[in-house]
């Protein structure tokens, strides 16, 4: 019987168990939160990215579902910096062009606030003279801080990043830091 853990990773985590690269204060990482052994994250959530990581303990599962080929869509919500208007959230959608090339269709649309968000810690930089918007962006690749590099291409750079769900699973009813084992 494979494991499946679904983990909500706060911001400022690795998406590894241990943290190799800093002497000195070591940064938190997913031994801080994980206590199941033998479990290993499919895929990867950037320190300062934020939301749902999957962990298993099936080689095959882990390959599978980190795999881009077999196309699970991802999800996020995206704070991004000004307002999106129709033109960049249809750019974002049809692809746009990054230095590792043209990123592949995607499902993009503004979004109010979600009711449910947690504060995040640190706070993201806010301006007064700039607005800030929502959006939730769907795609079926996971390129290098992909996102990021989307929402700057447009010209409204991340201010926050968080993964709502991949494929089937979903980051509802797991609060930030917590984790829910399922067996497959």
């Amino acid at each position: 019987m494979s494991r499946l853990i679904l983990f909500n990773k706060p911001f400022g985590v690795l998406s590894q168990f241990t943290d190799k690269g800093t002497i000195g204060s070591p940064r938190a990482t997913l031994s801080d939160y994980i206590t199941e052994k033998a479990v290993y994250p499919a895929g990867r959530l950037d320190r300062d990215s934020e939301g749902l990581l999957l962990l298993t303990d099936d080689g095959k599962l882990q390959a599978r579902l980190s795999n881009p080929k077999f196309k699970e869509p991802k999800t996020y919500l995206v704070q991004v910096e000004g307002t999106p208007d129709d033109a960049a959230l249809l750019a974002l959608a049809q692809g746009v062009t990054l230095k590792d090339g043209l990123t592949k269709p995607a499902k993009a649309r503004r979004v109010a606030e979600p009711l449910w968000l947690w504060p995040r810690n640190p706070p993201i930089r806010v301006r007064k003279a700039i607005p800030d918007t929502w959006i939730e962006l769907t795609l079926r690749e996971g390129r290098n801080r992909q996102v990021r590099r989307m929402t700057a291409h447009v010209g409204h750079p991340t201010l926050r990043l968080i993964r709502v769900s991949i494929g089937p699973h979903s980051l509802h009813g797991i609060a930030q830091g917590e984790w829910k084992a399922l067996n497959l």
